[in-house]
């Protein structure tokens, strides 16, 4: 019951990557930074091991953004001419490379970050991918003219990458979705299509992550102008109730989410965020349980699954590592309450 885990990225050490940026410069290359990247996804699994969480991942050490990581390995996309585009609705600029023909996948994707987290952690072990929409709006389109039409091509290359991730063992696939929570009329109209095309013949158990977004300033100033109640869940959740994806990973401590929209997602495990990525702060063991308590007004406990409310990967080392471990024991608080009862 109430089984922990992260939504995905962690910080990168100091000796891996630049810290504290959402895309961060590699410090070495080649054979140097492989080594790294495998020294830097041990050191988090026995980090969140040591926390207590119930399910890990490999933090996405080996990957210099949630979605690019997948991107590089893709055929049709030109990282050579990138052009600033606005994307989450323009809330920033960023400079993104661009689809210039059909694409493909070169090869396996994330083989060896997966298999090397397999061999090391009997704990149940989930890996996370860009969901085709959140892709769609982090690239710039100049061969497909349809950004529908895009988005199942890159849901097929996601399914096949989907698939090998579950041959190398994965237990949970989580497919991240921020966009769901900017575009949310296309998101009900054919974002949960794509995403379900992502994750089609997979029989391990299947996530999406809708968050806010990172911690970041272009999130938290965009999160000042969303009113005292933001719905954007509303308008997704049904259509996602009714898909076949397993579990939902949404917002919930700090956030203005009325936590009845939980609701909307009657028979899904629900990923709940109890921890806050966007502040320093490192919650209580009873600010944990309280908002575990809160949810459970509205999932049944045997759905509930304590969670972050999006990615650490900007945040200092050190604050992540608490915040794991606040995470566990909120969590171990609110069973024995819930045994109490």
């Amino acid at each position: 019951m109430f089984e922990t885990s992260i939504a995905g990225s962690l910080p990168k050490p100091a000796w891996l990557a630049e810290t504290h940026k959402l895309w961060p410069q590699w410090r070495a290359e080649g054979e140097a930074l492989r080594q790294a990247k495998a020294d830097a996804t041990l050191l988090w699994i026995k980090a969140q091991e040591d926390a207590g969480l119930d399910i890990v991942g490999d933090g996405e050490q080996s990957r210099q953004h949630f979605v690019h990581g997948f991107l590089e390995q893709v055929e049709g996309i030109d990282f050579e001419h990138k052009v600033k585009m606005g994307i989450r609705d323009n809330r920033y600029d960023a400079m993104v490379p661009q689809v210039v023909s059909a694409l493909r996948l070169k090869g396996r994707v994330h083989a060896f970050e997966a298999q090397l987290a397999r061999a090391h952690t009997k704990k149940k072990l989930k890996f996370t991918l860009p969901g085709p929409m959140t892709i769609v709006d982090t690239v710039a389109d100049r061969f497909y003219g349809d950004k529908v039409k895009m988005a199942f091509a890159f849901a097929e290359l996601l399914n096949q990458e989907a698939l090998a991730l579950q041959a190398d063992g994965v237990d949970i696939i989580q497919f991240d979705e921020p966009a769901f929570n900017v575009y949310m009329k296309d998101a009900a109209d054919w974002g949960v299509k794509a995403l379900e095309r992502a994750a089609e013949g997979l029989t391990c158990t299947t996530a999406v992550h809708i968050c806010y977004g990172y911690g970041i300033k272009a999130n938290t100033d965009w999160k000042q102008t969303l009113g005292d109640e933001w719905r954007q869940y509303e308008a997704v959740f049904p259509a996602l109730a009714k898909s076949s994806i397993d579990q939902v990973s949404l917002e919930c401590i700090h956030s203005h989410v009325p936590p009845d929209l939980m609701k909307l997602l009657a028979g899904k495990d629900v990923m709940v965020g109890v921890i806050d990525v966007a502040s320093d702060v490192v919650e209580t063991p009873e600010e944990v349980a309280a908002t575990i308590g809160r949810a459970l007004e509205f999932v049944p406990k045997e759905r509930l699954f304590p969670c972050t409310n999006c990615g650490l990967a900007p945040m200092g080392r050190d604050v992540a590592w608490r915040k794991l471990q606040a995470l566990a024991e909120g969590t171990r608080l609110a069973r024995e309450r819930l045994a109490a009862a």
